[in-house]
């Protein structure tokens, strides 16, 4: 693994579940070994009574389980856990793979497996975990911005993302250019935007345009 990948996994989380307790501890083994925290389940049930750290994570799921199927329980999972899943199979097919992928699994791996396919699949789903928490945080953190605006203010910034001039905004809103001018500047300023071109791509992150 790669100097990116290891930044990547400090403090990340891979959960295992098999009802096989030899590869429950095999891979639990090989991820310590690059210095990976795994936890490992016997069964769906005992999974999703585990609270997940707030760190990336991705779920290694074996495709049979006893009393479940691990292709039935991926969109319970989904639906209760946002967690990338890694498939692994000792019975697999193309049709049994081409559904666990459209159901939306990152990888689907048949027993037995070499370790390096293990980890360059957790890899993967870690880092797909990871941009996806920072998609999220950028997100928050821009409506925690939007929301000092004042009404007015938020007034501006949709009409600066529908590509209206000052003038056009002051019509509209029927105030001065220079008032216009003043609540764009404060809202850029709130919004952190060093540029119009920032503030109008901010306003489209925001889901705002006057069109």
């Amino acid at each position: 693994m790669d100097t990116n990948t290891h930044e990547l996994v400090h403090g990340s989380i891979v959960c295992v579940i098999d009802d096989d307790g030899t590869v429950c501890s095999s891979l639990k083994s090989l991820l310590g070994s690059v210095g990976i925290r795994a936890e490992t389940f016997s069964s769906i049930a005992e999974f999703m009574k585990f609270t997940m750290p707030d760190a990336p994570a991705c779920l290694i799921l074996d495709v049979r389980l006893r009393g479940q199927s691990g292709l039935a329980a991926q969109e319970q999972i989904a639906q209760n856990k946002q967690i990338p899943i890694i498939f692994i199979t000792g019975h697999g097919d193309v049709e049994m793979s081409v559904r666990a992928l459209k159901a939306g699994a990152v990888d689907f791996i048949e027993k037995p497996f070499r370790a390096q396919r293990i980890l360059d699949a957790v890899a993967g789903a870690l880092a797909k975990d990871h941009a996806r928490r920072q998609s999220e945080r950028a997100s928050q953190s821009l409506h925690v911005k939007y929301h000092l605006l004042t009404l007015r203010e938020r007034e501006v910034m949709f009409h600066v993302a529908g590509g209206l001039l000052n003038k056009q905004i002051a019509a509209v809103m029927n105030l001065s250019e220079i008032t216009v001018k003043i609540h764009r500047r404060q809202a850029m300023k709130k919004m952190e935007s060093e540029s119009l071109a920032d503030f109008v791509l901010k306003a489209a992150a925001l889901g705002l345009s006057s069109t």
